[in-house]
């Protein structure tokens, strides 16, 4: 049995390491320089033009930084590993990683929520709409997709960090729920809480999501094909995204409870997903889809190319 607060866990879910390191290091740069470029470009847009200070933008531009914190939070220790002869992490780091990991994916979540409520005032009670997302209320939403996840997963982490430890190597490549599996004793009160914390900032919000879409789908169906390609054009791309997180969702809660079963190699992938799909290809999907940042986009490719 070890003290958790001293222990060095060993992070086992590399394949190859000693063969493909710089392969890792290469590929993983690449695409973490991609998310800071493509995140900040978004953000940038978003904060110069003053056509894209929206309700709709700002929380595009949050998803955005999000998308930045939740990478660095991740990718920083994923280099250093590559590179090292032996993966490991502290318990208290690990702690720390698996805090950020889970509250800057769950605040993504919540952040969808506020762009689906967003865009069913926009649409279907547009009278309304200058009051109820006015810049106050905006600011609200805002601080409570960050403050509320951030809560919940301290409480989640606390009763995790007092957890007694009988093994050191864990089968990631950074800390998720599988650190889980080192503990002595299975914790009922950590399951319990764990299916709480899954209900309440993942399922609670896609339901909300699905719901919002569902009233507004059935709203513009009723009018004009202007206006049914209109949704369309603000809507598809919350929900292309929201399919996007939700596969990391997935991929995380399949490796957590089928580890001992996946092979080594699958796994491996599968965790790499996890801290690629999103935030690489959400400001893709809102680069190319949302009209009025593509159009800024492209103003910015040819102010370069001159």
């Amino acid at each position: 049995m070890m003290n958790g607060t001293h222990v060095l866990i060993t992070l086992g879910g590399y394949v190859d390491l000693d063969k493909y390191r710089y392969v890792y290091f290469v590929l993983l740069l690449t695409v973490y320089v991609f998310i800071l470029c493509s995140n900040c470009t978004i953000i940038c847009l978003i904060w110069i033009h003053r056509s894209l200070h929206e309700p709709m933008y700002i929380f595009i531009a949050a998803l955005s930084l999000n998308s930045l914190l939740y990478s660095t939070a991740i990718y920083p220790k994923l280099f250093v590993d590559v590179l090292s002869r032996r993966p490991i992490i502290s318990h208290s780091a690990c702690m720390l990683q698996c805090y950020l990991f889970y509250t800057l994916g769950s605040t993504d979540f919540f952040l969808l929520s506020a762009m689906a409520y967003d865009r069913y005032v926009s649409i279907c009670k547009p009278l309304q709409y200058a009051t109820t997302m006015r810049t106050t209320n905006v600011k609200i939403l805002l601080v409570l997709s960050w403050f509320l996840p951030a809560c919940q997963i301290t409480v989640s982490i606390v009763i995790n960090a007092k957890q007694k430890m009988c093994r050191s190597v864990s089968g990631g490549i950074f800390c998720n729920n599988s650190v889980n599996k080192l503990h002595c004793v299975r914790s009922e009160t950590l399951a319990n809480f764990g299916v709480f914390l899954f209900l309440n900032i993942v399922v609670v919000p896609v339901l909300f999501i699905l719901f919002t879409y569902m009233k507004i789908f059935i709203v513009v169906y009723r009018r004009c094909s202007r206006a049914r390609e209109k949704a369309a054009e603000t809507c598809l791309p919350h929900l292309a995204v929201l399919f996007s997180f939700s596969c990391l969702v997935v991929f995380d809660v399949i490796v957590d409870q089928m580890e001992a079963e996946i092979p080594k190699r699958v796994r491996l992938f599968m965790m790499l997903q996890i801290v690629v799909y999103s935030p690489l290809f959400n400001p893709i999907i809102y680069g190319v889809k949302m009209k009025a940042i593509l159009k800024h986009i492209k103003q910015l490719f040819r102010h370069l190319g001159k």
